[in-house]
């Protein structure tokens, strides 16, 4: 796969994951975080976005989302960090790191 191509894919699943944990995480401030309910609406418009920029990626239905799946649990372990200020340990890092290597073989090894 072309290293342009590659880079787009990446930036497309990036901007998934804050789409699908910035929404899921208003949400969460919502019903958890006694927050207003426009951070509900807010966050349901975000997922809402989630769902449209899968549909941008090169590959099927079926890789993306599971690859995307994978990609998300290292997203998901950095915005705990940054938004709650829970750090990932060696072994969070670790399972991260298997995760990453996953996406890479599922998305990007080329197929004969």
């Amino acid at each position: 796969m072309a290293p342009l191509v590659v880079g787009k894919s990446l930036a497309l699943f990036l901007l998934a994951a804050v789409c699908e944990i910035g929404g899921g995480y208003l949400v969460w401030q919502w019903l958890r975080g006694g927050r207003t309910a426009w951070l509900a609406a807010a966050g349901a418009a975000v997922l809402f976005g989630y769902g449209i920029v899968h549909t941008f990626q090169p590959a099927h239905f079926g890789r993306v989302y599971a690859s995307y799946g994978i990609l998300f649990v290292p997203v998901a372990l950095l915005w705990g960090w940054w938004m709650d200020g829970h750090r990932p340990d060696r072994f969070d890092l670790a399972g991260a790191g298997l995760c990453l290597v996953g996406v890479a073989v599922m998305m990007y090894v080329p197929r004969g």
